[in-house]
């Protein structure tokens, strides 16, 4: 059963896949960062089959951003990565960051 409070994609038991990619900004660098999310790489995510939805987040005080992405599966997810938008994006958005994390989740319950 689907409902809000359970997020399963309606395909077998698949569970909806979001992703925190966690990123320290160079100095300088942080106008550039939202623009390139804002204008072009975010667009282009939402285009992918299997997107669900993407935001940014600042931390107060600090040039540490968090993007949260989600996609119906991790093959979905997958998908994204592999592509050539991500792959062209991702060059893009490495000259403007210092090191980045990323953290795997499986969305169990949300309202």
């Amino acid at each position: 059963m689907t409902n809000s409070y359970w997020p399963r994609t309606g395909i077998g038991d698949i569970a909806m896949i979001e992703r925190h990619v966690t990123f320290n900004i160079a100095p300088g660098k942080a106008k550039d960062f939202e623009t390139l999310f804002k204008d072009a790489y975010c667009v282009a995510m939402a285009k992918q089959p299997g997107f669900v939805s993407v935001a940014l987040l600042k931390e107060h005080d600090k040039e540490v951003y968090q993007m949260v992405i989600r996609f119906q599966s991790l093959e979905t997810a997958a998908a994204w990565r592999d592509s050539a938008d991500h792959r062209a994006f991702s060059l893009m958005i490495k000259v403007l960051y210092q090191e980045s994390t990323v953290q795997v989740y499986e969305v169990i319950a949300e309202t």
